[in-house]
């Protein structure tokens, strides 16, 4: 599985310009099932996000977890982070899950970081979806588990 995770100090997704989830000081996390991918894979993914330590501890440095933070998650499917862009202006993503095994390892995910103390807010599989956020630093890594 793939993520790119973002801090933010607040994020929100919307569909049909209604916000379906927001959440404050945590990370966006757009994650992406690849093929083959299963439910070990998404459960070690959500223990590396949630024990990350990214977050600024009193001294300002980066020394503290989500889950020693108590931040949230906004956590919004990406099957474009699978793009092949090796040939061509055209990127394909025959590496990413299909719509059925991405979703049910989209919602495996949430699962398991829910499992972990985390609050969660998400997206909707499969739906346009406008996003919008304050990244805080900015601090962006991409994880591939």
């Amino acid at each position: 599985m793939k993520a790119l995770i973002q801090r933010v100090s607040h994020a929100s997704v919307s569909v049909d310009g209604k916000v379906i989830g927001d959440i404050g000081a945590g990370l966006l996390i757009f994650v992406c099932a690849m093929a083959g991918d299963d439910a070990a894979k998404s459960a070690a993914l959500a223990a590396k996000i949630a024990k990350l330590r990214i977050f600024k501890d009193d001294a300002g440095k980066m020394n503290r977890s989500l889950l020693d933070t108590g931040g949230s998650a906004l956590i919004i499917s990406q099957f474009t982070l699978a793009a092949d862009t090796s040939r061509g202006n055209r990127p394909g993503f025959s590496a990413a899950a299909s719509p059925a095994e991405g979703r049910a390892l989209y919602e495996q995910f949430i699962s398991d970081i829910s499992a972990l103390g985390i609050q969660t807010a998400t997206g909707s599989f499969g739906a346009d979806m406008q996003v919008t956020l304050l990244n805080d630093g900015p601090v962006t890594l991409m994880l591939d588990i």
